[in-house]
Parts: C-alpha cells; structure tokens; sequence
C-alpha cells in the first residue's frame, strides 16, 4: 500500500516529530544523500531553521550528517526507526484494546454494581467466580450454557462447596438434560425448571452474575459484587428457579449430618421434630453480629423462631418464611440466637448449619 507524502507527513507527527522535522525526514529520504542546502530547497523547512532542524533529527537518530565539500545530511539504518514507530503502534493498539474492554467490561472491583454489554462478559465472570467459591454456588441456567460452566461447578463440587443447579431446557423436554452420574459430578442439588429463564449465578453470599433470557429485548448483564445487593438474587433464586421445582438428582439423603446454607430450610425441615419431643443437636458456623468475628456455636435447638403463627412451619415453600427466621440454640454457655443472612438482632449470622444428630 502506498502512502502519500502529506499522510506519511502526518503519522510521523503523531510519532512525535514535529511539522518541520517529518518534512526534513521525508524529503531526505526521498533525496537519499545530499546536501543541507538541497533539503532546505526541497522541503518546506525555512532556510533559518534547517541546520537545527537536521541536527534534532540526528540526536533522534532519525539521520546523520556528515562533511564531504559541505554538509551533507543521509537517512540512518531504518531498523532503529522501525522498530520505534512499531512500538508506537502497538502501544496505540494495546491502548485501543485497553479502551475497548474498559468500555465492556468495567471491573466489578472498581464497584458493587455494573452494567455491561455483552453476554461473554457475564458468564466470564460467573466462571471466575465459581472457580474462587468457598461455601455456596447458586446456579440458574441454560443447557446450553451448562457446558460453558460445568468444568468451573465440577471443581466447586469437588473442594465441597454447596453447588444448587437449576436447569432449564428448550420447550422444557427433558431430553438434552444432563444423567444423574454428570449432576452427581458438578451439583449437591438440581432442578428442573421447564420454563426459559434468565441467567443467575450467586457465590458465597456477595458475589452475582445476571443476564436477561435469550428472548429479552435487549442484551446486558449485570455484576455484583455486594452481599446486600446479592440477597435480592438470593430470594429470586429461591422463590422462582428453585423452591417451587422437583429435584432431578440430590446427593442429600435426609440423614444426620444434614447440612444447610440457607436457615428457612433448617427451620422448616427441624419445627416438625421439636413438636414431636425430639432432641436436635446442631453445629453453626456463622459470624457475631456485633463484632464480624467467626463464631461457632454447638448445642441443641430448644426453640425456633418464625413468621406469623407457629403452625406456618409446616409452609411447603421457603416464600412463606419471609419475615424473621432463627433458632435459639441450647449451649454450655446458655441460650444463643442466631439468625440467617443479614441477621442484625440475632447474636450470629449463620453461614452454614449441620444438623450432627437427631434423637
């Protein structure tokens, strides 16, 4: 491709040189070795201002000049100057790329919510964040995105983090859903939802990736990185992927030690034994509400605490469990109350509850 005169004028300018100097730079190349006096006439550069012009672009490296019946001026070895106007290039290509994936994908870190564009963006981050998960994964999804993150929830699975797969299928068949031994590998739980829906991923109370349904209007995703923020995708999970769907594979088999992220499912599943006379031993792990500090509590459950009138225990759905939720527990050191997530009143927030033993 052949380039102009005036254009190539122009790029060595933005290069850095100035008007005069990519003038002088262009003409010498053009005359080879020659005179001073001759690139003075055959540039733009005044006469005045030749010699200083020259002498900037030899101390660049651009040229060099040299005595023979007078001073001469010739173009120098052009790898130096190549290699510094690619390097320029490039720095202008990583700097567009830079601009380009800023504009795409603002960091999550730089704050607790962000909007972004495209759909790649939002299941990049759903897989770094599974692959970073500690204690819990909420999934909601496609089959056709289940094999874009099944590495990433194949991995949570196997460090022990509690992975709640909700899946949903073109025209709900059943068809293309994954077999129980493929869920075994990458979920504790999964349903089936048989409706479209969108794209949700929640880990470890704080972090959230969403998109709107194939069929949305318009495509962006959103990013969160904020556990207040992240308890409104933790009840829309629950409330419309999860709770009112059948399990199509559990690794839970209803026999102590039963774990439990979320406290509604303990409340609701324990109420019914505490009636009956039984003795519930439970460990809880969880923060002191006051201080922020890691708490344990182990004991026995000698009361549990629920919305509206006690026989709402017994309520199928965790939708019903939507005010107060806690257990007071039974300890060496007396009666402790601890709460779910978000518990301010309580003195614990639980993080995970296990039910050691039921007599």
């Amino acid at each position: 491709m052949t380039v102009e005169r005036a254009e190539l004028t122009e790029t060595l300018e933005d290069a850095g040189l100035s008007p005069y100097q990519a003038d002088a730079y262009v003409t010498v190349l053009e005359l080879g070795s020659a005179p001073v006096t001759r690139v003075a006439d055959a540039s733009g550069v005044p006469d005045p201002r030749i010699y200083d012009v020259l002498r900037d672009l030899e101390s660049a490296g651009y040229i060099e000049t040299y005595e023979q019946e007078s001073l001469y001026a010739r173009a120098n070895d052009l790898d130096e100057i190549v290699d510094d106007l690619e390097s320029r290039a490039s720095r202008f290509t990583a700097a567009t790329e830079e601009i380009e994936r800023r504009w795409n994908e603002p960091s999550v870190e730089q704050s607790t919510v962000s909007i972004v564009t495209r759909f790649e963006t939002v299941i990049k981050n759903a897989d770094e964040f599974i692959r970073e998960a500690e204690t819990q994964v909420s999934v909601s999804l496609g089959v056709d995105h289940f094999e874009r993150l099944r590495p990433a929830l194949r991995a949570a699975t196997e460090r022990g983090v509690r992975v709640n797969l909700s899946i949903h299928t073109p025209n709900g068949g059943t068809e293309s859903l994954p077999d129980a031994e493929e869920l075994r590998e990458v979920c504790s739980e999964a349903r089936h939802r048989q409706l479209p829906s969108p794209f949700v991923v929640i880990v470890d109370r704080t972090k959230t990736c969403f998109a709107p349904h194939a069929g949305s209007t318009n495509e962006y995703g959103v990013l969160v990185d904020d556990s207040t923020h992240t308890y409104v995708f933790h009840w829309y999970f629950l409330t419309t992927q999860w709770d009112t769907w059948e399990p199509i594979y559990t690794a839970l088999d209803g026999e102590p030690p039963i774990e439990y992220i979320d406290i509604r499912y303990c409340v609701r599943d324990v109420a019914p034994l505490l009636r009956d006379g039984a003795t519930v031993r439970v460990r809880i792990e969880g923060a002191d509400t006051e201080t922020g500090a890691d708490r344990l509590v182990e004991g026995t459950i000698a009361d549990v605490v629920v919305p509206g009138a006690d026989e709402s225990v017994d309520a199928g759905t965790i939708a019903s469990y939507g005010g107060r939720v806690g257990l007071v527990v039974d300890t060496d050191d007396g009666a402790v109350e601890v709460g779910g997530w978000g518990a301010m009143v309580e003195a614990v927030e639980a993080h995970q509850i296990t039910v050691v033993d039921v007599e």
